[in-house]
């Protein structure tokens, strides 16, 4: 029997003995109490003898008849009263006799439903060690298994790795989307009264369909046309930030395989920078003695021996989740500089560049390496804003292979993914600034106008391209000008109020659209344009 089995049997056989001796105590009681009744009923016998003796002497002594009266009435209460206890004593003893019998017969049938338990239970326990044996062979076979299904999943994953960079270079390496935002409550705000009889808060922007964008050029005086563009992508007033996402992901997915949880032995390092282009500087704003609220420390541009441009001095901090990552971002927005204007009380005056670089160690083999090289791309976005006309761009380029240290460390693969956040071109009669903020939007909209300049002479295949023509243009020489991947997202207003920006910025996609550095699936005209006589 089983070690626990030993030990309730020891308890119960100790529980027997406790309630054998409690019964002999019981019955020892018992004899006592029979011994005092029969003492008692002697007593009592004698008592008669007495009073039988007193009343033959009672007629010799009449004297004493009265006392004797007395006596015998005394006698006999005494005697109901012991006769009474009697009774009640020989009830207890009739109670306990019957509690002690159904006491042990309690304690009997427990005994023996803790036998049949402890039965079962050692039945069970064999049944469970079996079962157990089974389990462990069956686990031993699933663990195997799964080192199989492993093994083919790796394969699997860089195939189909291999396969999106492909599906992504096919679609083309510079594409560009359309977002049109919502009307907006202060689009019908103006002081102008021209503007405000030809309705400035009508829709002006359409979209025609996913890849179509319908313009109607209404001006007081000029006849009506009607101005189309063609994009990639065209996102309508009512679609989502989920929808949006979904067409940028295919360029953020090779990035973020298996970015650091599912393949820790590449020792993957990301780091993350954030800058600002600000009236054509550059200010660091990750540095650590940065004190002012409105930029950091200013940095410079160069180029370095392998022809890439860097920023000297960058400041950047390691991440390993994406809650950090989005902490600094969060504080990098706080430092970023920002001025009221009629058209936004919290507008953005500067260029935002947020760098994220994944270093990570190359692959061993042919194979694998050809895998990690579609798994890493760098990647570039630029989001927009609504209330002025806006251009979003995201680049994705061919990893970067580090060489190994004099230390004997393996070479590493550094892949780049940058979110860019252009501030948007003004109209200074829109915006109504003035003083510093003046030159504030005329450095936005020169830093701009480089930018379309640099799209103009990369479509033009332009043996010169100006990059130095700006300080944005010449940080993002690498995902202009190199093999990255290009992802423009132009934010539009829809209303009649900012239809020269509108205007400008689809202008400005459509440039970016006719540059073509890779391969790309075949497109429709950019635009096209159709007169309309305005109705009598």
């Amino acid at each position: 029997m089983p070690a626990g089995g030993g030990r309730w049997g020891g308890f119960w056989e100790q529980r027997t003995r406790q309630l054998q001796s409690q019964v002999r105590a019981k019955e020892d009681k018992i004899a006592e109490l029979e011994t005092e009744n029969a003492v008692l009923l002697l007593k009592l016998a004698e008592y008669k003898g007495k009073i039988e003796k007193s009343r033959s002497e009672a007629t010799r002594i009449s004297t004493l008849y009265n006392k004797q009266q007395r006596l015998q009435r005394n006698t006999r209460s005494a005697l109901s009263q012991l006769d009474r206890v009697i009774q009640k004593l020989n009830q207890d003893i009739q109670a306990f006799h019957s509690s002690s019998r159904a006491l042990l017969r309690d304690y009997q049938d427990e005994y023996q439903d803790h036998v049949s338990e402890i039965v079962t239970a050692v039945q069970r326990t064999q049944q469970s060690a079996e079962t157990l044996l089974a389990c462990q062979a069956k686990v031993v076979h699933l663990e195997q298994a799964l080192q199989d299904v492993s093994a083919r999943h790796q394969l699997e994953r860089q195939r189909r790795k291999v396969l999106h960079n492909s599906l992504v270079e096919l679609k083309g390496n510079i594409r560009v989307h359309c977002r049109i935002r919502p009307l907006l409550p202060f689009d019908s705000e103006s002081d102008d009264p021209v503007l405000q009889s030809s309705s400035i808060s009508r829709e002006v922007a359409h979209a025609v369909d996913d890849e179509t964008v319908l313009v109607k050029c209404d001006r007081p005086g000029h006849p009506l046309i009607n101005k189309t563009y063609h994009f990639e992508r065209v996102y309508g007033p009512a679609e989502s930030q989920r929808v949006v996402f979904g067409d940028v992901c295919p360029l953020l997915t090779s990035l973020l395989d298996g970015l650091i949880s599912e393949n820790p032995s590449r020792s993957p390092k990301v780091e993350v920078s954030i800058v600002e282009v600000y009236n054509n500087d550059i200010f660091d704003l990750l540095a650590k003695d940065t004190v002012a609220a409105v930029s950091g420390v200013k940095r410079e541009v160069m180029t370095a021996k392998d022809g890439r441009t860097e920023v000297a001095l960058l400041a950047s901090e390691a991440v390993g989740s994406a809650s950090k990552l989005m902490e600094l971002v969060r504080g990098g927005l706080q430092l970023r500089a920002k001025h009221p204007t009629l058209v936004h009380a919290d507008s953005s005056r500067s260029h935002l560049i947020i760098t994220v670089t994944l270093t990570t160690a190359a692959c061993s083999d042919s194979t694998a390496d050809q895998a990690c090289s579609a798994t890493l791309p760098r990647e570039q976005t630029e989001a927009g804003r609504a209330g002025r006309s806006r251009r979003t761009s995201q680049g994705a380029s061919a990893p970067q292979p580090v060489p190994g240290d004099p230390a004997g460390r393996a070479e590493q693969v550094q892949a780049r993914l940058q979110l860019v956040d252009l501030a948007g071109s003004e109209c200074i009669g829109v915006s109504g600034v003035t003083g510093s903020a003046l030159r504030e939007t005329a450095c936005i909209n020169r830093s701009l106008a480089a930018l379309a300049d640099v799209l103009g002479a990369l479509s033009e295949h332009r043996s010169h391209v100006p990059y130095r023509n700006s300080r944005l243009t010449h940080l993002l020489q690498d995902c202009l000008g190199g093999d990255a991947k290009l992802l423009v997202i132009l934010c539009i207003s829809p209303s009649q109020r900012h239809l020269a920006q509108t205007l400008q910025g689809l202008g400005f996609g459509i440039r970016a659209r006719q540059v073509q550095r890779g391969p790309a699936r075949k497109r429709p005209p950019s635009s096209q344009t159709e007169g309309k006589r305005r109705p009598d």
